[in-house]
């Protein structure tokens, strides 16, 4: 019986096993893009002696694909290969030399690469810069934000070159000691800042991934510094927001303070408040995420000291993290403000709406007040209207009873006029009664 039940299990998959095997999946339609954002900024292999002129330039926003198109007529117009259509970064070799062009979020960059195989710049000068890619720099639009040379120089060193730095020079070996760097982070007259690296034992990959590095670590370390003004501007503007918003604090604890006044006087603060944060959100959040990446470049450096110099990851922690903290602080208290300002405005809010509640209370028991006293008036009138309908009727009846002998009746004795009193009372009493407790109970 099992064995039997075998072979079916098996026949029903043969049959099944086809169709499954034919069946085609369907990819994501973002896998191709996801999967080529790893190799989107791919590194350059550079074999020393070479040299490296790295430009970053504020973009527009929303201006990548023109951006894309400036780059392609540069490329065209020389002869070299276009970058595709939605790309954010291409590699092209230009008069010789190898141009990169790279489209971030709110910058372009733009490295130049003078290897063994072209022509290398003199000695005494540090841009890589040929008049071909300066020409197409010159017709750019967007502001300047970093500049950097890096000099890479074959062998090895302990201290910096003579007369390539004015500066206090840092650096130390990077990758374990395989490579030696050194700059000043000071801006020379072109511009520039000045960086020399010594490839010593590095391969042409390593030596790529190394100067990328570098050159980011001045990227993100300026695009990271553009908090630190408006951290600067906002400091006073928001002392002032913070002491207003003790003092509506101060006065909430107060008895008898106007409630209304104080949530008017906090609405206005909490709008003050948030213009102040919306001006520098997004930059706040850029810092914050520039920074990370320079202190994950330093970490990827691998650096160790050398007798001679400071360690470049020593003189940014010592001037470089204490202004993204700085950032991070002001980005705290804006948040502080913002939720202590919710708090106030709940708490006055709430004592708004207990007072509001004391007032329909009070208006309610009015009310009461006025419709009891509404309802003995209309019991009194309610009596009073009974004598007025008994009057009426017995008037009536007196009537009806003196008119018989016209009718050729006999004269109607007087005492049914004395009898139709009380009873029409009573009977006009009763009626009045239960409608009284009909509408009582329908209500």
């Amino acid at each position: 019986m099992e064995g039997r039940l075998r072979v079916i299990g098996q026949a029903r998959f043969r049959r099944t096993r086809p169709a499954w095997q034919s069946a085609r999946m369907q990819d994501h339609p973002l896998r191709a893009i996801l999967n080529d954002e790893l190799h989107a900024r791919p590194h350059l292999r550079i074999v020393p002696p070479a040299a490296i002129s790295h430009v970053v330039l504020l973009a527009e926003e929303g201006g990548a694909e023109a951006d894309r198109q400036a780059f392609a007529a540069f490329c065209r117009a020389h002869g070299a290969a276009e970058p595709k259509p939605g790309a954010r970064n291409h590699i092209a070799p230009v008069a010789g030399r190898i141009v990169r062009w790279e489209r971030h979020g709110e910058f372009q960059a733009f490295s130049v690469l003078a290897d063994a195989d072209a022509e290398l710049p003199p000695d005494d000068a540090w841009s890589a810069i040929h008049p071909e890619a300066q020409a197409f720099l010159d017709g750019l639009t967007g502001l300047r934000l970093a500049a950097m040379h890096l000099r890479i120089l074959p062998g090895s060193a302990l201290v910096p070159p003579a007369g390539a730095f004015r500066g206090e020079v840092v650096g130390g070996g990077l990758g374990g000691g395989e490579a030696q760097g050194f700059t000043d982070f000071r801006m020379a007259e072109d511009g520039f800042v000045r960086m020399v690296l010594y490839a010593n034992a590095l391969t042409p990959g390593r030596l790529g991934r190394m100067a990328q590095r570098l050159l980011e670590i001045e990227h993100y370390r300026m695009a990271a510094l553009l908090g630190l003004p408006l951290a600067r501007e906002a400091t006073p503007k928001l002392a002032e927001l913070e002491k207003r918003l003790d003092s509506i604090v101060a006065k909430t604890a107060t008895q008898g303070a106007e409630d209304r006044a104080l949530l008017d006087e906090l609405t206005r603060l909490a709008a003050e408040a948030e213009a102040l944060a919306a001006t520098s959100r997004f930059r706040f959040a850029a810092t914050e995420a520039y920074g990370a990446l320079v202190l994950a470049r330093i970490a990827e450096l691998n650096e160790q000291r050398l007798e001679s110099v400071q360690r470049m990851s020593v003189f940014l922690d010592r001037r470089f993290t204490p202004a993204l903290r700085t950032c991070a602080a002001v980005a705290r208290r804006k948040r502080a403000l913002n939720d202590g300002i919710a708090r106030a405005g709940g708490m006055l809010r709430t004592r708004v709406e207990v007072g509001l509640e004391a007032q329909n209370s009070a208006l309610l028991a009015a009310m009461d007040r006025r419709a009891a006293t509404q309802l003995r008036l209309s019991q009194a009138v309610e009596g009073f209207s009974t004598f007025a309908i008994a009057y009426y009727l017995v008037s009536l009846v007196k009537i009806a009873v003196d008119g018989l002998p016209a009718l050729g009746l006999p004269e109607g004795p007087r005492w049914v006029s004395l009898i139709a009193v009380p009873a029409v009372a009573a009977a006009i009493w009763i009626t009045l009664r239960r409608l009284r407790r009909s509408l009582s109970g329908g209500a």
